[in-house]
């Protein structure tokens, strides 16, 4: 790294007058996973990189997936094999150089029992199989991701204590990358662009873009100004149509709830569980950290204006406890959800009658400004994206830029020699868990910032010096995910904001 990876708010005004009055090699519009990729991949090719987010980082489509890395089951199911491969590739990359401390092998259980027909364990079984294959071609080793196997109805309800077991004849047990949070993801890959010298500008709005530059405003005070760069990228997902209206997108609803790991038995691995009557569709009950079980997901057309963060409807939490419950001993109540969130797929529209048929492969093209949009794809793959949205700009504006190096390229926290985490903290942080509390200034770094929340004061500490965290809301709903369940929010938010204030006005 030949720079800080720290983000904070004093960089950040200083980095923003600097660019109002520099010229830049590249602007990356969105904060979200593609764009702090495509800044990333930018920076380590030497490139001058700056990066502007209407928001926070994250604050979009990205911190609203399941938080898997994942080998493309579903796209192998629908004869997509080419996704799937990509997804294969990428998946490895991020769970053997680029991000292992933030991946773990995640058991996904699918269970022989009346829920699921013989035609859907049949395909299942054969799925898992081509996966594993794509493992296997891809190099991924057995000890990062183990081959599938079949287990006994006995091992299968140990896993997952809530699964029914009248006439349960054993399930198949998968293996998936799951990464301890999404939002960590970004926030990492944005560090790490910061360290080769990216600027990371968050709270500042694009109003309209052009071959070489930019009108923007700085939201915190609202003052306008221009950006001159030789290339500009808009990597804003769902809202690149406001940006360039030639775009028409098809945005998918995809809607998550959230529910105590307690009430399912703490489970250990993914209850997997078709949809009915498909054979590549799945509810998934995902383990989660802070005692959590995440269930999803939904694929839903969300016509009409984008809104700043999607809201999760009624038929669609009812739809995951149905699918859920078909399979469960004790069905969940619709009173033992404790939360729930909704993102946006930045699909392409192809004119195709469902979201679901839609290809999940990104587009990268030039638009009529002369600028480069990065449309589509998924977060697995967004170091792919973010290679061909570069690729594409450089070539563009002949940019005197290196080869690509970030399949190669460890993000900050990676650890050199991986071992096994042995807490939360080392899960979240990797290489630098130690720093967050021995570099912490605040009192009783240690404590929880709420009672019964796994989450330390010098944690949100840490998110303002570091990584670019300056409300109460940036720590509760993206640094941490303590913000998914209300009930925790409002438990915390207090002392978190008391934090972040007492932190911001003590910078280094």
């Amino acid at each position: 790294m030949s720079g800080s990876s720290r983000l904070t708010a004093a960089r950040r005004e200083h980095e923003l007058v600097r660019s109002a009055a520099d010229r830049v090699d590249l602007l990356v519009v969105g904060g979200g996973i593609t764009g702090v990729g495509v800044a990333l991949d930018a920076a380590s090719r030497g490139l001058s990189v700056v990066l502007v987010e209407a928001e926070d980082l994250a604050y979009g489509t990205s911190r609203f997936s399941s938080k898997l890395v994942h080998g493309g089951l579903r796209y192998l199911a629908t004869g997509d094999v080419a996704t799937a491969r990509e997804s294969a590739i990428e998946r490895h990359l991020l769970m053997t150089r680029i991000a292992p401390h933030l991946i773990r092998p995640m058991g996904q259980l699918l269970p022989f029992s009346p829920a699921v027909t013989m035609t859907q364990r049949a395909t299942g079984v054969v799925g898992f199989a081509l996966g594993d294959l794509l493992r296997l071609r891809v190099r991924t080793p057995h000890a990062v991701l183990p081959a599938p196997r079949f287990v006994s109805a006995r091992a299968a309800a140990r896993m997952a204590p809530s699964v029914q077991t009248d006439r349960l004849r054993g399930a198949v047990l998968a293996a998936d990358g799951q990464l301890i949070d999404d939002a960590r993801l970004v926030v990492a890959v944005a560090r790490t662009a910061a360290s080769l010298g990216a600027r990371i500008l968050t709270r500042v709005r694009a109003l309209g873009l052009r071959h070489e530059g930019a009108s923007l405003e700085d939201a915190l005070t609202g003052e306008r100004f221009d950006i001159r760069a030789r290339a500009v990228v808009n990597a804003t997902g769902v809202w690149a149509g406001a940006l360039d209206d030639s775009i028409r997108m098809r945005p998918s609803r995809g809607t998550h709830i959230v529910l105590d790991a307690a009430a399912l038995g703490n489970p250990s691995a993914a209850l997997t569980v078709p949809h009915p009557g498909s054979i590549s569709r799945f509810v998934f009950a995902l383990p989660q950290q802070l005692g959590r079980v995440v269930v999803g997901l939904t694929d839903e057309d969300a016509p009409g204006p984008v809104p700043s963060v999607a809201a999760p409807t009624e038929p669609e939490i009812a739809f995951l406890l149905e699918v859920l419950n078909r399979a469960l001993r004790t069905p969940i109540r619709r009173d033992e959800v404790r939360g729930a969130y909704a993102g946006l797929r930045p699909l392409v529209d192809t004119g195709d009658a469902s979201t679901a048929d839609i290809s999940r492969r990104h587009l990268v093209a030039v638009s009529e400004g002369g600028f480069v949009n990065v449309l589509g794809g998924k977060l697995t793959t967004y170091r792919r994206m973010a290679e061909d949205a570069v690729d594409r700009a450089v070539a563009l504006s002949n940019l005197p830029a290196a080869p690509c190096r970030t399949a190669a390229l460890p993000l900050v926290g990676a650890l050199a020699s991986p071992s096994r985490p042995r807490s939360d903290l080392d899960w979240r942080y990797g290489a630098e868990a130690g720093l967050v509390l021995t570099r912490a200034r605040c009192a009783d770094p240690r404590e929880p910032i709420a009672q019964g929340i796994g989450v330390t004061r010098a944690e949100v500490e840490f998110a303002v010096r570091a990584e670019g965290a300056m409300t109460a809301d940036d720590v509760l709903d993206r640094r941490t995910r303590i913000g998914l369940v209300d009930d925790d929010r409002a438990r915390a938010e207090a002392a978190v904001a008391q934090l972040v204030a007492e932190t911001l006005a003590d910078p280094d």
